[in-house]
């Protein structure tokens, strides 16, 4: 077993590896940005390495900087967690090749499955049934039409690297293909630094289900049954549970052996996913995911088995001491993921300070985060900070016991997806397990969320705090890049801001600003003319924009595309006129406020 292992990133999975590191005598090592700082997973850690600034491609993303941290700690292994470097066959070859061993798949059975078409042709070989579509990158719009009048419309276009929704495309009509291939192209290009994309006949209203994998180096191939993911908005799952309300046992069967000859057939090792959709009593491959996933633990609730800790084994050399035939589903278990996102404003991220953080407890129950009280949740991250795992008996239970749970979990100084999850539970269709992918985007009624927010939590984002009396100060200090950190207690003295406490500056303007970073420093734009201005509604980074200086917009017309926790929003202006400033570019940073253009 290892001694010490660095996982390769932050909030909660990291903290999730780490407990599984310490239950196994292994000492952790974190690595934070400039912006996690005071992050949970930092503070939970043996040792941290500060490995750049909040920009993930300057830290998180960084390779060298993260394996020269495990250097620096003298570790032996690194953990991925999910996102990030998770499944960039790239970094993985990078620690294979050093010092260190790396706590995933071999980058060989990542290439081969991680790029969408070779997975599929794989999958094919294997005798798993895949969507109808290609098995090469598509080339051009035309390789897109050519499917559609073999298949029909809609189709989708994917980006071979994607997941989560980021580069997928549907396209309905002929109109749409150009402007859809170029767009998938350009989100795979921007997330995935991968710009091949493949085309597949798009399913209108399928479920979502996956299988969980182990397999270790000595042959041994297990799965631990499926996860049903299908309640999502925009592609992203917000609830998962385990077993699948919607499957027969004869499916289930069937969809976990075409998982395990899959994955056999890839040669693949460690922990996985593969994906399917399912319509119709049929079921297609749609990918495998070469990591953990965040719903792995509704996995481990129902089989009593430890996913993370299987990982950390199996790279050890262990053996699986279990056969398939050991494996037993037992009750029923749902993840509820509570992002900072405001449902009533389509899911859009939200930012703030947690001025109430006081999670449920109790049988059944369990809370896997990073965050305490007076966290600051910025925007420079995945808007997910907790998963609340509920477990009981049967899915009924489940239910009721979720609803308890919820009604316990209190958070305020931002908003939370916590009123949307109450709604879904007395929602008819979802408590039957009748909903699929596009029950929420195509079916829910919106006014019903806004509703529940207005119901639940009317005042979450309420920052009162007139009987606080005790500052904490946290001062941190850094030697050759590691960690330290100081806290002192200040009584009666006026509240300050976590963070650094070096000198600054701080400038204020009575008319709208723009500040900009570069590598001269901070500029300040000041906006010219009496005109109506479109600002950013949070932080985020600029992935188009797309109009210029003259431009006419009618009311509605999407200006830019705002990227914030890696989810695309489109600015929109809400009345007509002429655009006479834009003031930010493709890949720029701003913040919440900054002015993005004028509309005369």
């Amino acid at each position: 077993m290892f001694s010490k292992v660095l996982v390769a990133n932050r909030g909660e999975i990291a903290v999730r590896v780490m407990r599984a590191c310490e239950e196994l005598g292994v000492r952790t090592v974190a690595v934070y940005s400039e912006a996690d700082k005071h992050g949970g997973h930092v503070r939970y850690a043996d040792e941290a390495y500060n490995i750049g600034p909040a920009r993930a491609a300057d830290s998180y993303l960084d390779h060298e900087s993260v394996i020269e941290a495990a250097r620096k700690a003298d570790a032996d292994a690194i953990h991925p967690g999910y996102g990030f470097l998770a499944e960039n066959a790239e970094f993985a070859r990078k620690v294979e090749a050093s010092e260190f061993k790396w706590i995933g798949p071999s980058a060989d059975a990542m290439e081969r499955l991680g790029e969408k078409t070779k997975a599929r042709s794989l999958m094919q070989d294997a005798d798993v049934p895949v969507v109808p579509g290609t098995t090469e990158p598509a080339e051009s719009a035309e390789d897109v039409k050519a499917v559609a009048e073999d298949y029909g419309y809609p189709v989708a276009i994917k980006a071979e690297g994607g997941g989560g929704g980021r580069g997928l495309k549907v396209v309905r009509t002929e109109e749409e293909v150009d402007d859809q291939f170029e767009t998938a192209q350009r989100e795979g290009e921007a997330y995935f630094d991968n710009a091949s994309v493949y085309v597949e006949k798009y399913l209108e209203a399928p479920r979502h289900i996956e299988v969980q994998i182990l397999a270790d180096e000595h042959g041994n191939v297990r799965h631990l049954g499926e996860r049903d993911c299908s309640l999502q908005r925009r592609h992203q799952k917000v609830i998962e549970e385990a077993p699948s309300p919607a499957l027969s046992d004869d499916l289930r069967e069937r969809i976990g052996e075409a998982a395990r000859r899959g994955v056999r057939e890839a040669g693949y090792t460690n922990a996985g996913t593969v994906e399917f959709l399912v319509e119709d009593g049929e079921f297609f491959f749609m990918e495998v995911n070469t990591r953990i996933q965040v719903e792995h633990t509704v996995t481990e609730e129902v089989t009593g088995l430890d996913v993370v800790k299987w990982q950390i084994r199996v790279a050890a050399g262990e053996e699986l001491d279990f056969s398939q035939g050991d494996v037993e589903i037992e009750g029923h278990s749902m993840e509820f993921r509570i992002n900072a996102e405001a449902p009533e404003k389509d899911f859009a991220p939200a930012t703030g300070e947690l001025t109430t953080y006081d999670p449920p407890g109790g049988i059944g129950v369990r809370m896997d985060d990073a965050v305490r009280q007076g966290d600051e949740i910025g925007g420079d991250y995945d808007s997910m900070i907790a998963k609340l795992i509920v477990t009981a008996s049967n899915r009924e239970e489940v239910l009721a016991r979720a609803e308890r749970a919820l009604a316990e979990f209190e958070i305020e100084g931002l908003r939370t997806v916590i009123p949307f999850h109450r709604l879904m539970l007395t929602d008819e269709t979802f408590r039957e397990g009748r909903h699929t992918t596009k029950y929420l985007d195509n079916v829910l009624d919106p006014d019903r969320i806004e509703a529940a927010v207005e119901r639940w939590a009317p005042d979450a984002v309420s920052n009162d705090n007139d009987e606080e009396d005790v500052t904490e100060r946290t001062f941190t200090v850094e030697v050759n890049g590691k960690r330290f950190e100081v806290s002192l207690e200040e009584r009666g003295a006026p509240a300050i801001p976590l963070g650094d406490v070096s000198g600054g500056s701080a400038s204020q303007s009575s008319g709208p600003r723009k500040r900009r970073e570069d590598s001269g420093g901070d500029q300040q734009q000041i906006i010219e003319g009496d005109g109506e201005s479109i600002t950013a509604e949070m932080q985020g980074t600029i992935l188009s924009v797309d109009v210029g200086e003259g431009d006419e917009v009618e009311p509605g017309d999407t200006v830019c595309v705002l990227e914030a926790m890696k989810m695309e929003n489109d600015v929109v202006a809400e009345r007509g006129g002429t655009v006479s400033q834009v003031l930010v570019g493709e890949g720029d940073s701003v913040d919440m406020g900054d002015v993005l253009l004028v509309l005369e």
